[in-house]
């Protein structure tokens, strides 16, 4: 299978930033005491869509006791009451809903930035992105009745944790981390809920409105449930795509040629652009399951069998450049690829546990970096990569933007409005 050759790009263009010196893009797949690590696109898809196989064991899922909820929350829980979970709440992310519901607002909050940053001559986009993606994430999900701005401090909070090495005895931390990881995420927690969703439940039970609060208090969840499942999209939407925008954006500016084609293109060019380079730069690098019974699988080499009780690392990074699948040229930035992998590969990972939010993050990422490149930006400041042992994620800071400030952005239909919306 072969890849169209990638466009012609600067020195640099168009290649992986986000690089850990740690991983490795070989064997494809590989077993050490109890812990199998997969590199290859087809053995991880056939290990992610094993349902009746595996169990969640990322985001630290085994720690929680099972009891301690009255319905396990969406993204540690699986079985036939996951799947059930998964179908209801597909039509808050269907792509046509969130266009015909959200479409306004996300429009609107998008336009309010880039307004700002055209008048005072630059933006901290990885900044403006993080009040972005928690304004658009609190109105599918329900989180109104709070100032967002506020709400985005919480929620960033809450992933200040020590680290953790899931494949090391006691994921590698001492007591006294796993102390400091409590409290890290108790007193955020605590304050999330006071500050944002007893609020929000509270106003629900009032008025009924058409998204995901009001569903899980229309099928029966406690209190606590909705908390975690308020934390589940509420950190899922913030943090992966608020990195995920610093990121495209910082490509699309360094190669000036896929910028133009962005520019010009219609949103579902766009859209496709930008699945290629979440390819090339998933913000979840790992994903973790735990082998329930005997798993075949095979790489195409040959056939391997994962006995029942190992841990199972989906190296997402390696997997999304598997020469196999995408190309000799699969570590380069080359969204005219013609192939059968996803075009995302696994970036919003695969089966059962597939993200719900991939048309949301996509559709936001697009409203703002298309109004803010119309603006004609330039990278004052070359940004810094760091790494969320929490997320297995990439974290970008420092991306500053520098515009004219006689720039005005073209408006846009529905692109009037507050950015955000603040509730006494």
């Amino acid at each position: 299978m072969t890849a169209t050759a990638p466009m012609r790009r600067r020195s640099g263009a168009g290649l992986r930033k986000a690089r850990r010196t740690d991983e490795t893009a070989s064997p494809a797949v590989e077993a050490d005491r109890g812990m199998w690590r997969i590199r290859s696109l087809t053995p991880a898809r056939q290990v992610l869509r094993a349902r009746s196989s595996t169990t969640q064991a990322g985001f630290t899922a085994e720690k929680i006791p099972r009891g301690l909820f009255r319905a396990h929350p969406i993204l540690i829980s699986d079985g036939p009451a996951h799947d059930r979970q998964r179908r209801e709440v597909a039509r808050f992310f269907a792509p046509a809903v969130i266009a015909d519901r959200y479409g306004e607002h996300i429009a609107a909050s998008a336009q309010a930035i880039v307004d700002e940053a055209a008048a005072t001559g630059r933006c901290r986009l990885d900044e403006a992105a993080l009040h972005f993606t928690v304004d658009v994430t609190s109105q599918v999900v329900g989180l109104t009745e709070s100032d967002t701005d506020d709400m985005a401090a919480r929620l960033t909070a809450f992933f200040r944790q020590p680290p953790v090495d899931l494949a090391a005895e006691d994921w590698g931390r001492t007591r006294r981390q796993w102390a400091q990881a409590a409290v890290n995420g108790i007193v955020p927690l605590i304050s999330f809920f006071t500050h944002d969703v007893f609020p929000a439940i509270r106003a629900h039970r009032r008025r009924h409105r058409s998204d995901v609060i009001s569903h899980l208090l229309d099928s029966g969840h406690s209190t606590g449930d909705i908390l975690v499942e308020c934390l589940t999209y509420g950190t899922a939407g913030m943090v992966t795509t608020r990195e995920f925008i610093a990121m495209a954006c910082w490509h699309l500016l360094d190669n000036e040629e896929l910028q133009r084609e962005y520019r010009a293109a219609e949103q579902p060019r766009r859209l496709s652009i930008l699945e290629e380079i979440i390819r090339l730069e998933p913000v979840v690098g790992h994903l973790y399951r735990r082998a329930t019974s005997p798993i075949d699988i095979s790489d195409g080499r040959g056939d391997t069998i994962i006995p029942a009780g190992d841990l199972i690392d989906i190296c997402v990074r390696e997997t999304n450049i598997d020469t196999d699948r995408f190309g000799t040229d699969a570590e380069a930035l080359c969204p005219n690829r013609n192939e059968s992998a996803p075009a995302a590969g696994l970036s919003f990972s695969d089966g059962a546990h597939s993200c719900p939010g991939q048309s949301l993050a996509l559709y936001e990422t697009d409203a703002l970096l298309h109004r803010l490149l119309s603006c004609g930006p330039r990278l004052l400041t070359k940004p810094t990569v760091g790494w969320d042992d929490l997320i297995e994620g990439y974290r970008i800071r420092n991306l500053d933007l520098g515009f004219h400030v006689s720039a005005r952005p073209a408006r846009t239909p529905g692109s009037s409005g507050p950015a955000r919306r603040s509730h006494p």
